[in-house]
């Protein structure tokens, strides 16, 4: 079974995301910041981190940095607002990160996990 990590203040959003994810047979772990995050990361394999926007404080390299660090090789999600900026979701991509617009949908979420385990073939 996958599973994936959502990292997210916004608490109805995490918990229809993760309600969601076990419809689809997706194990879901959650956490409210991103410190909350990087400790479940040290504790629990996923297959894949969600991540609000809203929680990165840090340069995209610098998160990428962070992610690679606590959880070699797993593919990370970055969730923005529909209003955010073509500069900072490029940012993110040009980063390893992928983006997608809230709301997010679960197939969206499986697929690139998906990706990511295909392109280390």
């Amino acid at each position: 079974m996958d599973r994936f990590l959502v990292i997210d203040q916004d608490r109805a959003a995490m918990q229809q995301l993760g309600l969601a994810c076990l419809e689809k047979g997706v194990a879901v772990a959650m956490a409210e910041t991103l410190c909350e995050g990087v400790r479940a990361l040290l504790s629990t394999a996923v297959s894949l981190i969600v991540v609000d926007a809203a929680q990165l404080r840090l340069t995209p390299r610098e998160h990428a940095t962070l992610f690679e660090g606590v959880a070699p090789g797993v593919p990370v999600v970055v969730v923005v607002r529909a209003e955010a900026p073509l500069e900072a979701r490029v940012a993110y991509e040009l980063s390893g990160f992928r983006v997608l617009s809230r709301p997010v949908a679960v197939e969206d979420l499986v697929e690139k996990a998906a990706a990511a385990v295909e392109a280390t073939r």
